[in-house]
């Protein structure tokens, strides 16, 4: 799936894709107007939110209901770098979860594809190339 991205001012940034827009932005201290989230946001988001999927689509199999369900998601940086150090999820299950599926709803976070793939991450290769003219 190729993405492309484009720059649609100040420190906005945008990928389009598989007919969306995701909108990016800064915080003013950063140069940015906060209009959207940063893509580092995005980042983090995308691994609760992945996390999630699974915890639903579990949920979902054995006719659990998940209005009285919740994941909180805590992150821990470095002080010095602001490097993401540790992610952790705390699945909160209402009172009357089968307790034969507590392991199983782990497991089931535990297939996050987000977190999987940070586990084996890609290699990255980046380079120039001249722009393609448009024609109106």
């Amino acid at each position: 799936m190729d993405m492309l991205i484009n720059f649609p001012g100040g420190a906005r940034v945008d990928a389009h894709f598989k007919g969306f827009t995701v909108q990016t932005d800064q915080p003013a201290a950063s140069g940015g107007q906060d209009a959207a989230p940063t893509p580092f946001d995005y980042f983090l988001a995308s691994l609760g939110t992945c996390a999630g999927f699974y915890i639903s689509g579990f949920c979902r199999s054995r006719g659990i209901p998940t209005d009285n369900l919740r994941l909180v998601q805590k992150n821990e940086f470095d002080p010095t770098t602001h490097a993401l150090t540790h992610v952790s999820f705390d699945i909160q299950l209402p009172a009357d979860f089968p307790e034969r599926y507590k392991a199983a709803i782990i497991r089931a976070a535990e297939m996050c594809k987000v977190k999987k793939q940070l586990e084996q991450p890609p290699t990255f290769q980046i380079e120039t190339s001249a722009l393609e003219p448009t024609f109106a």
